[in-house]
């Protein structure tokens, strides 16, 4: 009799307080923030305080993980959402919303839309309804540390993930979890998709998800995510083992519908296993006092950080012999941080080799540690990857992944112009924000580059888009940094407010961007002069906004292209590109806000606003750009690192 009361009264623990003990996962994957306000700002805070309301109530009262809510009264509606992941407990659930709320409501007042995702859960309000809709992109976030038996963990975890993705959708409520043993190991994954989308939309969804965190493997965890859906694995338990689901009668076709049945029973019959055995306990010890159930630990602050891997060292002497003792015909190009060689590894593995200014201060040896350590985290399709890094007396030497088609200049402005259709410069436009993005906003410090331009932009075999060189300032030596002049940037590229005032901020990127985009349409430099019509001097920003004021945007882009393009995608794009140089930074948007607008139609209610700067003669507008560094080689960047918000 003791041992079954012992039993029941442990049964009882667990139904009650499960979750009290737990975690309600609160890493902070990813935060955005439209930059667009309400109409009718007070109106829409009211709907907007109603709406997370209701899901509150929602999530608390009818012990619910996945809930929306509308309140459309007025001229401001606002429709909201939230989602936990299926294995938290009821009250982990509740905690992980109320720090979701707490977060989105540090967006700027009237904020037209926000999401804000974390580990455990997923709340967004908007003023459209988006309930049904998923995002044609995903975010990353990738693990520092490579599993032990890398080749057998890769192929367990793409194997894993591919059955997720092909279950989860068939699944009542489109969640999976799942445990697969490995050597040494096991890995563990969930899927999940937002309940309001249909089943084809939910395989689409997690189909991207798949693609973009297999990129993570072999390192020990990975995770892909948007507004729709999210894939996560680890070797590392983040759920409970008798929370996983057997997925394998769904990975055939129809498995959702012929199994249904099965799931129902198996849970009803579950759900009244657990009522008799509760009724047993009540009157098995009626008396129980509550000083025997475990009391609630308090939690206290929940730690946001990423715990960083550092980078791998390579020795002096494989690198030199890799690059042929730094070879002038070895030598990729030269800028502002150094020089870059190609490199091939003992192993046959071809790298870029990048030699820093050298300095001898006790300062740059604590700032190559850290920097390197930082920018060594930094993982995502669109940024190139730092392998690894090598000092050696007043040497500073930094591994990059090869870029076997160099930068994005060399197609538009190089002997390989003309080779670029346009599906691959929209591909590398929407790429670069992608990018941005990940360095502003996703990764757990936000990085502001500073020099994006077009040969900062490399190339990969598939002329997929990667953006160089972004968080190397702090390791040139301080009589040759970009940050002892009044700024650090290149001339035709530079934001106003920074070339004039120093002023730096995440804008100063956004604003290079679009001067990019220029570039990629017209197959112009920033910097070249032409003469027009009129016998003016004007450059090409001056010439696109003139042709956009004129309602002529066509007429910018590059001849070589003979109109193999979507005309309309193409003025979109101007437009964008246009919002993102306007003369005011606040006026400009976030590079999150720019991934949006190149997916969508959002633009059709934004109108640019053309810089005074721009109605001016072009010797002014030349004038405020000095430049510290004319370098065309795709070697020469600066950046900086701020507090993320």
């Amino acid at each position: 009799m003791k041992l079954v009361t012992l039993t029941l009264l442990m049964l009882w623990s667990w139904w009650s307080f499960e979750g009290a003990v737990g975690d309600p996962q609160t890493l902070l994957l990813k935060q955005d923030c439209s930059g667009f306000t309400a109409p009718n700002l007070s109106n829409f805070n009211q709907n907007l305080n109603a709406s997370l309301a209701d899901l509150r109530a929602e999530v608390s009262n009818q012990r619910k993980h996945f809930a929306t809510s509308q309140s459309t009264t007025g001229t401001s509606p606002v429709y909201a959402m939230i989602q936990c992941r299926n294995y938290l407990s009821n009250t982990d659930c509740a905690a992980c919303l109320a720090a979701a709320d707490a977060k989105i409501r540090n967006c700027s007042t009237g904020a037209n839309g926000a999401r804000v995702i974390y580990d455990g859960c997923f709340l967004r309000y908007e003023s459209n309804d988006f309930f049904a809709q998923i995002m044609p992109r995903s975010s990353i976030l990738c693990g520092s540390q490579s599993a032990d038996e890398s080749t057998a963990f890769s192929e367990a975890g793409q194997q894993v993930l591919t059955d997720l993705q092909i279950a989860t959708p068939k699944i009542t409520g489109y969640y999976a979890a799942t445990k697969t043993q490995v050597a040494g190991g096991a890995i563990y994954a969930i899927a999940q998709c937002a309940e309001t989308l249909t089943q084809d939309n939910c395989l689409e969804c997690l189909s991207n998800e798949q693609t973009t965190v297999q990129g993570c493997l072999p390192n020990t965890n990975g995770r892909a995510f948007d507004a729709g859906c999210f894939m996560r694995y680890s070797e590392t338990p983040f759920f409970s083992d008798n929370q996983t689901i057997d997925i394998a009668p769904f990975l055939n076709q129809g498995g959702r519908s012929t199994k249904k049945w099965f799931i129902i029973g198996g849970v009803v019959g579950g759900l009244v296993l657990v009522v008799i055995l509760l009724l047993s306990f009540l009157i098995i010890i009626p008396g129980c006092r509550r000083s025997q159930i475990p009391k609630r630990v308090p939690r206290g602050n929940i730690l946001e950080g990423t715990q960083l891997k550092g980078p791998t060292k390579f020795k002096y002497s494989d690198l030199k012999a890799a690059t042929k003792n730094f070879s002038e015909k070895n030598k990729l190009g030269e800028g502002g941080f150094g020089a870059v060689y190609k490199g091939t590894m003992k192993n046959g593995k071809v790298v870029a080799v990048k030699k820093l200014i050298s300095g001898n201060s006790s300062k740059i040896d604590d700032d190559f540690e850290s920097e390197v350590m930082l920018i060594s985290n930094v993982h995502h399709r669109n940024l190139v990857q730092l392998l690894g890094c090598c000092s050696k007396g007043q040497d500073r030497i930094l591994v990059y992944e090869y870029m076997a088609n160099n930068s994005l200049d060399k197609f538009l402005f190089g002997n390989r112009r003309c080779s670029l259709n346009w599906k691959q410069r929209y591909d590398i436009i929407l790429g670069t924000a992608r990018g941005l993005t990940y360095l502003h906003e996703e990764f757990h410090v936000s990085i502001i580059h500073r020099d994006i331009k077009s040969c900062n932009i490399l190339l990969d075999e598939e002329l997929q888009p990667k953006i160089s060189d972004f968080g190397l300032v702090k390791l040139l030596p301080e009589d040759k940094s970009h940050l002892s002049t009044r700024f650090a940037g290149t001339v035709g590229y530079t934001a106003p407010e920074y070339a004039l005032h120093g002023q730096l901020s995440k804008k100063a990127d956004t604003y290079s961007y679009g001067i990019v985009v220029l570039e990629i349409i017209s197959g112009q430099k920033s910097t070249d002069v032409r003469v027009d019509d009129d016998g003016e001097e004007e450059s090409l920003l001056r010439q696109a906004w003139k042709l956009y004021e004129r309602g002529m945007h066509l007429e910018l882009v590059d001849e070589t292209l003979n109109d193999n393009y979507d005309a309309e995608e193409v003025k979109k794009i101007i437009e964008i590109a246009l919002l993102c140089t306007q003369a005011s930074a606040a006026m400009r948007p976030a590079m999150s806000e720019v991934v949006v607008l190149l997916s969508s139609n959002a633009l059709e209610h934004m109108r640019p606003s053309m810089p005074i700067f721009i109605e001016s003669k072009l010797k002014p507008h030349r004038d405020i750009f000095a430049s510290t560094s004319s370098s065309t080689s795709n070697a020469t960047a600066s950046s900086s690192i701020v507090p993320a918000r």
